[in-house]
């Protein structure tokens, strides 16, 4: 029976990789990420996995908080929708993340990287096709980067290649990627087949457990619908915007329609005039209302010019 159970629900992301007896996963997930030099080697959770937090069917419980052992600060989280101000809020949590760092009495020196990662079901940028983008302080006409800073790093997972011929062999984030896609379509010996890093293991063992227990299952059936309920609401905001924009567009449109109706037909009528004071008699309105209203001026300026000429005579 496959395992039903997506990790990218936020109470299954937050119990397979929040877990303090599950920090060897996330580590593995923020490694494969960063791909560091030195890859982190122990990592601390700071706001560990707990029943209580999600009480309350109506919040969206999104991030992992914690600190390794060369004393970097990193918050990941799984976005399930594209929001706008989504990269604001990014640089804002980081941002947060290395100021809360220091307590009183401290020194600035004493403040070490602040990493978000941002784990994105959605395209976020949709004009490339480079899943894994890193934002840090740069000086762009002089190349310099002020490190142990600020970064934000955003991965979109859909990018990634998912063939299942070929998951196993493929960069461990792309696995990841796999993982928090398809998971929940496989049965666990399967996805333990295509899946065989030790983190990946883990990670799948831990989704097991969801699937399994009782409580964890009814409250992961209580997130889903939450993650279902908030995805219906945006969309029938957007969707409610896009027809109060259509019907803003349809209203200009008739005022607009309407005044250039008049405008062609105060046109018309000094055209017809100056006709009849030329002599020329006047054109049906009809056929003149298939012109535009450049070309009505254009007529009308050329009936004046000649008027004027004619009276100079």
């Amino acid at each position: 029976m496959n395992l039903g159970i997506k990790p990218t629900v936020d109470f299954a992301f937050k119990k397979i990789f929040g877990t303090p007896e599950n920090a060897p996963i996330l580590q593995a997930l923020i490694n494969a990420i960063l791909q560091l030099d030195s890859p982190i080697v122990e990592l601390d959770i700071l706001n560990p996995f707990s029943y209580q937090e999600f009480a309350d069917a109506k919040r969206i419980v999104l991030d992992v908080r914690a600190r390794d052992a060369e004393g970097r600060w990193l918050n990941v989280e799984m976005q399930v929708s594209v929001v706008p101000g989504l990269l604001q809020r990014l640089t804002y949590y980081a941002c947060a993340l290395y100021v809360d760092q220091l307590q009183a009495g401290q020194h600035y020196a004493q403040l070490r990287p602040a990493i978000s990662i941002c784990l994105l079901r959605q395209l976020l940028l949709s004009d490339t096709p480079v899943p894994h983008h890193r934002f840090r302080l740069v000086d762009p006409e002089h190349g310099r980067e002020l490190l142990d800073g600020i970064e934000v790093h955003t991965v979109e997972l859909a990018k990634y290649n998912l063939d299942e011929a070929t998951i196993s062999a493929a960069p461990a984030i792309t696995q990841w990627a796999f993982f928090f896609l398809r998971a929940d379509r496989y049965e666990a010996s399967r996805l333990r087949e295509l899946l065989p890093g030790e983190a990946f293991q883990r990670a799948i063992t831990a989704v097991e457990t969801i699937a399994a227990k009782t409580e964890d299952r009814q409250m992961y059936d209580q997130r889903e619908k939450a993650l279902r309920d908030h995805q219906w609401m945006l969309e029938s905001a957007r969707e409610q915007g896009r027809e109060q924009g259509r019907e803003e567009g349809r209203q200009e449109g008739r005022e607009k329609g309407r005044e250039e109706g008049l405008e062609t037909g105060a046109l018309i009528g000094k055209i017809q005039l100056l006709q009849q004071l030329l002599s020329e008699g006047p054109s049906a309105a009809a056929d003149r209302r298939q012109h535009t209203l450049d070309e009505l001026n254009s007529l009308l300026t050329n009936l004046q010019q000649r008027l004027r000429g004619r009276d100079k005579l």
